[in-house]
């Protein structure tokens, strides 16, 4: 995201992902800011790069050379494709991935242009498996005391996160065939999916054909020939004919009536009906903390919850350079004067 908080230059995308951080700005190319950048290295657990392969090892900060420096560290390169291949050259971004991934041509209805996701999903997909990568390989490292190089990629991340998709049509390669009436999911058939209500929407899961029809009243399907919860087979119609019964009552009426019989079901909401959503409220997903020239903001807290050490926003996400003075002291042992002169530069 590009857009950034009115009357300031501070990104949006920036102030939501780097909360609880701090920054120094170094110019790689000079000496001095490889010379600090290896002294933050020596004493750090974890080095993250996401440059264009080959730009680390260009500027004399590739792992081979840093494992020399500090052979306990868990060094971890992401990148668009990979390190090496025929996509090398090519630039690396979220769209790009999710559409070589072949996620992109599950989504939409038949005959449609493919869909990708709204959220960056390659990008925060990788996100997550290089968290889940690093803690791995420090937790190796307290056993063999030694570090080692990871790296993550955005299409191999996608293409991971389609496991079970990818699997199905390996199988048997029949490539599953998207509904006309919109089910999201091609391998899935009716009655799953969202259908308009009088004035909304509401999401139906995997739910019985058969006893969807009798708690809505829909006799046509209210038969043991649609006791599956997967009808593939005249599945648009299906969904169709669902879809206007759906219309005659609101969202609030209908859900109501579908939790009382164990209906798989949920309201749609937008960004700003989950914000006041009673559930959103009480695992409290919505917090706010104080910038320095942004002022208030508003954003999602803590996904996962620990019992012994309760996550908070100590310090927003820092201004370009902001720590520069602290981290060129704890570990260049910079002087005041250095200090001075290298913000100055």
């Amino acid at each position: 995201m590009t857009q950034s908080f009115e009357h300031t230059r501070e990104s949006i995308s920036f102030i939501s992902f780097n909360r609880n951080k701090k920054s120094i700005a170094l110019d790689l190319k000079s000496d001095e800011g490889k010379k600090i950048a290896k002294d933050i290295i020596l004493k750090a657990d974890i080095l993250l790069e996401n440059f264009r392969p080959g730009v680390m090892e260009r500027l004399g900060l590739g792992y081979e050379e840093i494992k020399k420096l500090n052979p306990g560290l868990v060094y971890c390169s992401s990148s668009g494709y990979g390190a090496s291949g025929p996509y090398l050259k090519r630039p690396g971004q979220d769209l790009l991935a999710q559409s070589i991934s072949g996620g992109a041509a599950l989504n939409g209805k038949k005959g449609d242009i493919p869909v990708v996701t709204a959220v960056g999903q390659a990008d925060l997909l990788t996100s997550l498996f290089i968290v889940q990568s690093v803690l791995a390989a420090i937790y190796s490292r307290a056993n063999s005391g030694q570090g080692q190089k990871i790296e993550a990629n955005l299409l191999n991340s996608v293409v991971g996160f389609h496991i079970q998709e990818v699997t199905a049509y390996l199988h048997d390669r029949k490539y599953p065939e998207k509904s006309e009436s919109g089910i999201p999911n091609p391998w899935i058939g009716a009655p799953y999916g969202l259908y308009n209500t009088k004035d909304s929407f509401v999401a139906i899961g995997m739910n019985s054909v058969q006893k969807l029809a009798q708690v809505v009243g829909l006799n046509k399907y209210d038969s043991e020939e649609f006791a599956s919860n997967n009808i593939g087979e005249n599945r648009d119609q299906i969904r169709f004919d669902f879809d206007d019964v759906f219309k005659t009552k609101t969202t609030d009426e209908w859900l109501e009536i579908l939790l009382k019989d164990d209906i798989w079901c949920s309201q749609v909401n937008t960004f700003n009906e989950m914000v006041d959503d009673p559930q959103i409220k009480h695992n409290e997903m919505i917090i706010d903390y104080e910038h320095p020239t942004v002022g208030n903001v508003k954003t999602t807290g803590f996904p996962v919850s620990f019992s012994d050490t309760p996550q908070k926003i100590y310090k927003p996400a820092p201004l370009l350079n902001e720590h520069a003075e602290e981290i060129l002291k704890e570990y260049c042992n910079y002087s005041k004067e250095e200090v001075e002169q290298f913000i100055k530069q």
